[in-house]
């Protein structure tokens, strides 16, 4: 499968999501030595083991 690419705005909004998650206390999916949420959320989209998907509208 190949990897989607994002543009800036949407991977903003998919880290400040995941980032929320964690610090909510959602299960970490990675194995990570970080503890703020934000660079957790950075490092599984790194990763790609993000489970968002992005609905983009047609123009």
């Amino acid at each position: 499968m190949t990897r989607q690419r994002y543009n800036r705005y949407e991977k903003a909004r998919i880290l400040g999501a995941r980032a929320l998650q964690v610090s909510y206390g959602a299960p970490v999916l990675i194995e990570s030595e970080q503890s703020e949420p934000i660079l957790i959320a950075a490092e599984e989209y790194d990763a790609g083991v993000l489970p968002f998907t992005v609905r983009r509208e047609g123009n």
